[in-house]
């Protein structure tokens, strides 16, 4: 069988669900997935909006939902509230991911939706996701990676279902490029949020701005590295980047790499 035929059987064994969706490549395709599957009146997409999320990831995932036509809410998720998640421990997620689920719970049971989905897949096992911890205390389900769908195979049946997702970059929340132990607070959120949307809309298109105190570490693709030896072009992103609050900027020659603030954890699980 294959893996969309058992992603299938899945959503089918589940009849009304509601999806955890953020617009990115792995919720955007178990939303399609589950529409055309269960029919789009058994299916609720809801994005949560928050300090941690750029305004135009929200706007995206809106737009991208109403192409596929389903059932959808914006809600507010307050994990700027939770000293727990403030004080940036390395199970940070955790307690976001409570936040989150914990509301959309509440929100299946009000409204009927028998099972609350997230887009998980099959790769995210081998990273440290604290979330999935709380994922599974609150009950979520991962369709996609119980099909066994990894982020490639993603990707390739996103093209062919002509999501326009199939290429998006990976976008995690702003909080994961502060350093663990560092305090999250909305002012240096805005500025991390600031500082990439302007290098994603004049020059890169996978980028993360690592937050450092004063310094701004910046991870682009390796081969994005000559886009730097343009004349003009690191003033340039000194300039609005000193403006945006940060003293020093420096490239990482080792290029962007999704949760590189983790490898101070060393073999969390």
């Amino acid at each position: 069988m294959s893996k969309l035929g058992k992603l299938q059987i899945i959503l089918k064994t589940m009849k009304r669900v509601l999806i955890a969706y953020s617009g990115g490549a792995d919720s955007t395709l178990l939303l399609k997935i589950a529409a055309d599957t269960l029919g789009k009146k058994n299916v609720l997409a809801v994005i949560a909006a928050s300090e941690t999320y750029p305004a135009s990831e929200i706007d995206s995932a809106v737009k991208i939902a109403k192409i596929i036509k389903v059932n959808l809410s914006v809600i507010k998720t307050e994990e700027l509230k939770d000293q727990r998640f403030l004080k940036n421990p390395a199970e940070r997620c955790y307690y976001c991911k409570l936040e989150l689920f914990g509301k959309l719970k509440k929100i299946a049971r009000k409204n009927g939706y028998r099972f609350v989905l997230d887009g998980a897949n099959y790769d995210d096992r081998l990273d440290f996701r604290p979330g999935a911890k709380a994922g599974r205390a609150l009950g979520i389900k991962s369709p996609l990676k119980e099909a066994g769908f990894t982020k490639i195979e993603i990707r390739k049946l996103s093209k062919i279902l002509k999501l326009p997702t199939w290429n998006k970059p990976s976008m995690a929340c702003l909080a994961s490029r502060v350093p663990y132990g560092m305090r999250i607070n909305n002012k240096i959120l805005d500025q991390i949020g600031k500082a990439e949307e302007y290098l994603k809309k004049e020059y890169f298109k996978q980028v993360r701005v690592r937050h450092h105190g004063n310094m701004a570490r910046i991870e682009v693709m390796p081969k994005d590295f000559k886009l730097f030896l343009k004349p003009g072009v690191t003033e340039k992103i000194a300039e609005k980047l000193k403006k945006i609050g940060y003293t020093y900027i420096t490239l990482d020659i080792e290029g962007f790499r999704s949760g590189s603030m983790n490898l101070v954890l060393k073999g969390r699980k």
